[in-house]
């Protein structure tokens, strides 16, 4: 495993890199609150004003790849209207971006071109359409709140509110508003700084969450998650996509097929989705690792956790294999699947993803 000194070593030179680079190419970023932003429009545009299914989901980055590598790399699908990479304060990205073109069709040939695309060995890009947001709901606010005020007010704090509406809940005292922004990005913005600009403005304690899109059926039971919340115990096989998240909102839907059983071996198992956009997918590099030296085949066990407030899933993991002493453990996040299947396959491939790195930097040793 990489020491954290050296770990800082490489990021430092990754920057060097990025800073040299942006000087040759005369390419501006801007930083803000946690994320690099590229263009929106870039100086020189020629293209059309991005509208709705424009923007894509990247994720699976590795957490030393910066806009040196990813701008033109998603450049060759077509020019770039924004290229947004999520920060973190050590300097590394979070392992995923939002990258945003002229037209639908350039975003859709984005997704053909690179997702599933290597950019180094054992880590592959998801590439998935991104439904960008553009709704936040305000819990906790005063009973007396009038509608047009908060119009005034969220005008007043941050930008691109298009409209507000007011609801209240039984039982619950206060009310909650509905806020509707021009864009993703602004609403995204406005999340990030709300709940501390109440808190300084007015001393009050709000909650601000992405506002579902979706109705409840009343003649339905209310279910907080689409899948099996038990432990799932993985076949006796190969693994799966790096630290962070995995899938976008309202990707491409995954193959119709069930979850592997549990007493499923590899050479029995269904071919994996991510294997037929690249050619080997985390899982089963993993599973040809381990057989070339000889360690036994890994065992996974996988537990949902719980949900984040941004819609994202959180997973815990353990992989066994039987030839090292120690257990690989951690936790990986996604946004639901289509499916309970789908969900949990793209838990288990950013899990073996993870493991692959870890394999690799031990090398195999105890």
């Amino acid at each position: 495993m990489m020491d954290p000194k050296q770990s800082q070593v490489l990021i430092l030179r990754r920057m060097q890199k990025l800073e040299t680079w942006l000087k040759t190419t005369n390419t501006k970023l801007t930083q803000v609150n946690g994320q690099r932003k590229y263009g929106g429009p870039p100086k020189v545009w020629m293209g059309s004003i991005p509208g709705n299914n424009c923007e894509v989901f990247i994720s699976q980055i590795p957490l030393d790849a910066y806009e040196d590598l990813l701008i033109p790399l998603f450049s060759l699908a077509g020019p770039l209207w924004e290229f947004r990479l999520m920060m973190n304060f050590s300097g590394q990205n979070r392992g995923f971006a939002y990258a945003k073109y002229g037209s639908p069709a350039i975003a859709n040939a984005a997704i053909r071109l690179l997702h599933g695309h290597m950019v180094e060995p054992g880590c592959y890009l998801v590439v998935r359409h991104s439904i960008e947001k553009k709704q936040l709901c305000i819990k906790d606010l005063p009973g007396k709140t009038k509608q047009e005020d908060l119009l005034k007010v969220l005008r007043a704090l941050t930008h691109g509110v298009e409209r507000v509406s007011l609801r209240r809940e039984s039982g619950i005292p206060g009310v909650s508003a509905v806020v509707v922004f021009l864009t993703h990005y602004s609403a995204s913005m406005a999340k990030k700084v709300l709940v501390e600009a109440f808190k300084k403005q007015f001393d009050l304690d709000i909650i601000v969450q992405w506002e579902s899109t979706i109705k409840p059926n009343p003649d339905k039971p209310h279910r907080t998650v689409n899948f099996p919340q038990p432990c799932v115990q993985r076949p006796r096989v190969a693994c799966p996509p790096p630290p962070g998240f995995c899938r976008a909102v309202g990707g491409p839907t995954s193959p119709k097929h069930p979850l592997p059983s549990r007493s499923m071996n590899s050479s029995s198992r269904q071919r994996h989705p991510v294997a037929t956009a690249c050619s080997a997918s985390p899982v089963t590099l993993l599973q040809k690792m381990c057989k070339a030296a000889g360690v036994g085949e890994p065992v996974y066990e996988i537990h949902y956790s719980h949900t984040e407030s941004n819609g994202f899933l959180y997973f815990t993991y353990q992989v066994c294999i039987s030839g090292i002493s120690h257990a690989f453990k951690g936790g990986v996040m996604t946004l639901p699947g289509p499916t309970a299947a789908a969900t949990l396959e793209e838990a288990w491939q950013a899990s073996a993803q993870q493991v692959v790195l870890r394999v690799r930097n031990s090398r195999f040793t105890n």
